[in-house]
């Protein structure tokens, strides 16, 4: 189309940074409304020599790049655009092949799941973000402002400038415990302007980070009270609820409930047709409101049980703490960046 108010918005937030700069610029040969396989209509990717060598990508799809096509004024689309900081080696002179697929993964995930990212959100990719490196430590992304970029107004609404943030295992599990603001807060003097190191190792390694994050968790407990979750059902049967939970999340939503039920916090785990509630309570406590919707009232003396049920295998555990609640851990088939199953079960 020729004209593209929103993507010439986009191009003026870069000439800021970048002047007369040319990025390296990808698009798709057939977009996403027409039935094409990309969200992103482009990528583009600046060169950086500042403050550590690294391209810094931004996407061209997430907003109303050529019309104005929602009923929200304020908004442009979902609302941001997705950055991406990554080391690179000074003499590179072409991005990776693998960012650009990783940005179209996360598009794909937002546009299949209406599921968007703002900052503070947090996600655990089961793998290495570069799927080629198995030897790295980098296998979750949090969300945070883009340091340069920030937000830009446009004719079709608000844009924010969300970067993508690779964060090792180990700093994922504390993040779950705490609070994704604060833990992005203290590891950027050592990331800087949040660029994704693939090589590094985890930050938590320094015993000063260490003991920071410790007291924040025992300080302030988990501000994460959503999880969205691929298996989160459950089944009841006379006296005899069974939890059903995925193998791939389970570990996640037992670090998580700890961070949040001795706070006299609620967990909500979501999934696309559920939503199942733990919340702290006096006695053990089953309610559900509707089909959908189950609430379990988890006392103190069971939250050490229940979290110990909560493994990455297959297993059935009834609660002894809980009487008639029984946890069963079920494989999780992996799916492709189309959502098609992989063929790898974890569980």
């Amino acid at each position: 189309m020729d004209e593209s108010p929103g993507w010439e918005a986009i191009d003026a937030a870069l000439r800021r940074i970048y002047g007369d700069q040319e990025p390296a610029h990808y698009g798709t040969l057939l977009r996403w409304s027409l039935g094409g396989p990309d969200p992103l209509d482009g990528i583009s990717a600046y060169p950086r020599t500042e403050p550590v060598p690294h391209w810094h990508f931004v996407s061209y799809g997430m907003t109303e790049l050529y019309s104005k096509e929602s009923d929200d004024l304020q908004e442009s689309g979902w609302g941001f655009e997705f950055t991406f900081r990554l080391v690179r080696d000074p003499a590179e002179t072409t991005p990776p092949a693998w960012a650009l697929s990783f940005l179209q993964n996360l598009a794909r995930y937002v546009y299949n799941s209406g599921n968007w990212f703002e900052p503070g959100h947090h996600m655990n990719v089961n793998g290495p973000i570069a799927s080629e490196r198995d030897d790295s430590e980098i296998r979750a992304i949090g969300f945070v402002p883009d340091p340069e970029l920030g937000g830009i107004s446009t004719p079709h609404g608000r844009v924010e400038f969300l970067q993508i943030v690779g964060l090792a295992a180990e700093e994922y599990e504390a993040l779950q415990r705490w609070n994704a603001v604060a833990l992005m807060e203290l590891l950027a003097p050592r990331m800087p302007l949040y660029t994704t190191d693939l090589d590094r190792r985890s930050l938590l390694g320094d015993p000063e980070v260490a003991a920071a994050v410790q007291a924040g968790i025992e300080r302030d407990g988990s501000t994460s009270g959503t999880l969205y979750v691929n298996k989160a059902h459950w089944e009841r049967d006379g006296a005899t609820t069974t939890l059903r939970i995925g193998a791939l999340q389970a570990a996640s939503v037992g670090q998580t409930l700890r961070g949040r039920l001795p706070f006299g916090r609620a967990l909500v785990l979501q999934t696309d047709d559920t939503r199942l509630r733990f919340h702290p309570s006096d006695a053990p406590v089953i309610e559900q409101p509707d089909a959908a919707a189950l609430s379990v009232g988890v006392p103190a003396e069971a939250l050490d049980e229940l979290v110990a049920a909560l493994v990455p295998r297959a297993s059935v555990t009834p609660l002894a703490a809980m009487p008639g609640v029984v946890v069963e851990i079920v494989p999780t088939a992996m799916l492709d960046r189309y959502g098609e199953e992989t063929g790898e079960v974890v569980g």
